[in-house]
């Protein structure tokens, strides 16, 4: 856990009971002996440990992504964002660095999804989550008609391993070898099967490359790691996710039938329940500020773990702005006020060395929010942008 986080000391910090070696690992108090965690005291947890109450001075760039288990790196700069909002004096170069180094790489793991890892979860993290791959898989079985999956691997990694390939090139070699099959289909059958990085210089700040992939082994030069019992990435989720249910977790991995594995782990953790009576577990010494805790203004990027890693969300987004952030299939930037979801934003940058921030808050802010909100903007162009000159707007993103 990081050395920064809440400090409160009222009656949010710490509460519950620890662990009791004399229960069983089956063994369940009754849902109306845990306290109640309110909406706003589970906001101000997960902010703390999401590193968003205050910029974190104690973690580099590397442990940052270690103890947020990766960042989601669908787009090439949510991972940059995802750590400027999170680290005092993070510089964009500095996860490039680690990316050149092989320290990071981008793959997919949770939720089917590209994420930034260091390289020790890479080698742990996938193959614990392979179950939810060889699911995705099935779903493809109509185009994967007569295609020997364990063949497939075979193929593939002879493909990559001699040199990266893009999804183009991939999908012409294994079109060849199965000419009946699905393009498509074999493409993702190719990621699931294997774990593919994302090879430099994609993913770099500033540079530009197209996707080309490799395994993760042959990549870093050492071999994955045997699947692991998932305790201690339960552990883990909790000190960067907690408090949390067990659907909170089935849903930020994509596993299933973790209810066991919470249960094995019940006399270690502290337990708690929602204002709608659902369980939750945390780590027994984390922090957990009052919910009275003040939470800064924070400008995060589209696709953002914070507001993915739960099953039920509304511990960061309101009711009433369900599906805000989202404009079709198309995911937005979004602004934090008070800890909550409470707008969306976008950088253009301008000919001459200009950039436009652009804020559309979904409510009324009041004069005080909205200087908090151009205050970081401010702060976001001149740290994350060659801009200039630059200027922070309010109205809707379709006007500008």
């Amino acid at each position: 856990m990081p050395s920064n986080t809440g400090t409160g000391t009222g009656p949010g910090r710490n509460t519950g009971p620890g662990p009791n070696p004399g229960a069983g690992p089956s063994t369940r108090a009754p849902r109306h002996a845990h306290p109640v965690l309110s909406r706003r005291a589970l906001n101000r947890a997960t902010l703390d440990r999401q590193l968003l109450l205050r910029r974190c001075d104690t973690l580099s760039p590397r442990d940052a992504v270690a103890h947020l288990l990766g960042l989601q790196a669908q787009n090439v700069k949510p991972p940059y964002f995802a750590l400027w909002s999170r680290l005092a004096g993070f510089r964009p170069e500095a996860l490039s660095e680690l990316m050149e180094k092989r320290e990071v790489v981008r793959l997919v793991t949770m939720r089917s999804t590209i994420h930034t890892h260091t390289a020790d979860d890479a080698l742990t993290l996938r193959p614990l989550v392979q179950a939810a791959r060889n699911r995705e898989l099935n779903t493809f079985r109509k185009g994967l008609a007569g295609v020997d999956t364990d063949h497939l691997g075979d193929v593939v990694r002879t493909l990559v391993e001699d040199r990266p390939h893009t999804m183009k090139e991939l999908r012409v070699a294994l079109q060849a070898e199965w000419p009946d099959a699905d393009p498509f289909a074999l493409s993702v059958a190719a990621r699931c099967v294997l774990p593919l990085v994302q090879v430099t210089p994609r993913g770099l700040w500033g540079s530009s490359g197209q996707v080309a992939l490799t395994t993760v082994e042959h990549w870093l030069g050492r071999s994955a790691r045997p699947v692991p019992a998932p305790d201690e990435t339960v552990l883990r989720y909790l000190g960067a996710f907690g408090p949390a249910s067990v659907k909170d977790m089935q849903t930020w991995s994509g596993l299933t039938r973790l209810a066991g594995v919470f249960d094995r782990l019940r006399p270690r953790l502290a337990v708690f329940q929602d204002e709608n009576g659902v369980e939750l577990f945390d780590l027994p010494d984390a922090t957990r500020p009052p919910e009275d805790t003040p939470a800064p203004v924070r400008l995060l990027p589209e696709f953002d773990n914070l507001l993915l890693s739960h099953a039920d969300r509304t511990r960061i987004v309101p009711a009433e702005y369900k599906g805000r952030s989202w404009s079709g299939n198309q995911a937005h930037r979004t602004l934090l006020v008070d800890g909550f979801l409470a707008g969306i934003w976008r950088i253009d940058e301008q000919k001459g060395g200009g950039a436009l921030l652009t804020v559309q808050p979904f409510g009324e802010l009041g004069r005080a929010r909205r200087a908090e909100v151009a205050e970081e903007g401010a702060r976001l162009l001149a740290d994350m942008t060659s801009a200039t000159s630059y200027d922070v707007r309010f109205g809707d993103l379709a006007d500008f």
